[in-house]
């Protein structure tokens, strides 16, 4: 992954002027983080990654401001977990003082590790972090502090939550352009809440998912959900990677139904949609939960054009001998070009990315650590 180190800060008004394309490609890895950039066809990544030997589990790209701010979510062996801002495209990094993300006193937990860090849709300067163990916190400063959204931590069903294999971690935030109090969240393994009064009540949203592992399949709460994602053209339309099985909903998450057929595997752990493009939505299936490689052990980024209807499979350009390297639930995910990028890396240290939507893909990186998580955006 060599190359020409970042220098500099990025210049709005020259991207406006020269009318370039600019697009950030961040990727969190076991051991440090991954910045790249796009322009004319060419990504320059940097020499060598951001906090070295930390594992970022969670990045985002927040471009509501005038300048575009970076937020990581770091997890030093040595250190424990921080959540980090940097106001100059990645060149240099800043933690608060105080930590940014901690449990209060009298909750009795400790925080083991930040799993998600999401901009809000419709509130400029706030941020939502997931975390492990499985919370919900709010920031108004863009990242820099963040509060424990105590209502989900006391919900009545929490004393039931059991951690999945990776741990008990709320890794899935979405919010609404159209409404700034509706938040839906996912746990492993609590399933899906939602909330419409910004965070004051929260109630399980996962009519329609199964539990296979449980002896009630049908429960209303304790779904190992992998991740959600949101249609580009109906926010009301949501899409779940679950533990066994490949959902849509059509009314925000109330009710779910079954998409998987077409797929080779209806297990998997990522999920995205396409930015603009309606019914659009991306999944990596794996083979089993007992055998976690890709299925068929071949290479393939599977995408619908008509929200799960059918399924087509996308490998051009991709490996095309036996393949093993598992995507897990962060480390797909798409940019907001025209046409869209598509990126996902895997736990074989490979990066993977297209520029026309999914149609063909080019081999950016091998030989990294662990990719955690991957996020891209048009920054110019």
């Amino acid at each position: 992954m060599a190359g020409c180190r970042l220098a500099g800060v990025w210049d709005k008004d020259v991207a406006e002027v020269t009318g370039m394309t600019e697009v950030l490609l961040a990727v969190g890895t076991r051991k440090g983080l991954f910045i790249g950039r796009r322009r004319t066809g060419a990504w320059e990544f940097d020499e060598s990654p951001y906090f070295n030997a930390q594992a970022i589990y969670s990045v985002a790209i927040d471009t509501r401001g005038d300048r575009p701010r970076l937020l990581a979510g770091g997890d030093s062996a040595h250190w424990g977990p921080s959540v980090f801002h940097s106001d100059d495209l990645g060149r240099t990094w800043t933690e608060p003082a105080r930590p940014a993300v901690k449990f209060p006193q009298d909750t009795g937990a400790s925080l083991e590790r930040v799993w998600q860090l999401h901009p809000a849709a419709a509130e400029p300067d706030v941020v939502y972090a997931g975390t492990e163990p499985a919370a919900l916190y709010r920031s108004e400063d863009r990242g820099e502090s963040f509060e424990l959204v105590r209502p989900l931590w006391e919900h009545p069903t929490r004393a039931q939550w059991v951690p999945g294999g990776g741990g008990e971690g709320l890794h899935t935030v979405l919010t609404d352009t159209r409404d700034a109090r509706a938040v839906t969240v996912a746990v492993s393994t609590a399933g899906v809440f939602r909330t419409t009064d910004g965070g004051a009540s929260w109630a399980p949203s996962n009519s329609g998912v199964s539990a296979v592992f449980l002896p009630d399949p049908n429960p209303e709460f304790g779904q190992c959900v992998h991740k959600v994602a949101r249609d580009a053209a109906n926010p009301d339309r949501l899409y779940l990677q679950n533990h066994w099985g490949v959902y849509r909903s059509d009314d925000a998450g109330a009710h779910w139904t079954d998409i998987g057929e077409g797929l080779p595997s209806t297990f998997g752990f990522a999920a995205a949609t396409h930015p603009r493009r309606g019914d659009t939505a991306y999944v990596f299936p794996i083979n089993a939960d007992a055998d976690r490689v890709p299925a068929d052990h071949r290479c393939r980024v599977f995408r619908t054009a008509d929200a799960g209807k059918s399924w087509e499979p996308l490998a051009a350009g991709l490996p095309q001998e036996a393949h093993y390297g598992t995507v897990l639930r962060d480390a797909l995910c798409t940019d907001d070009a025209d046409p869209a990028g598509v990126y996902f890396g895997n736990r074989n240290g490979e990066l993977f990315a297209s520029a026309d939507d999914g149609d063909s893909w080019r081999q950016l990186a091998a030989h990294l650590p662990d990719v955690l998580c991957v996020r891209a955006a048009v920054i110019g």
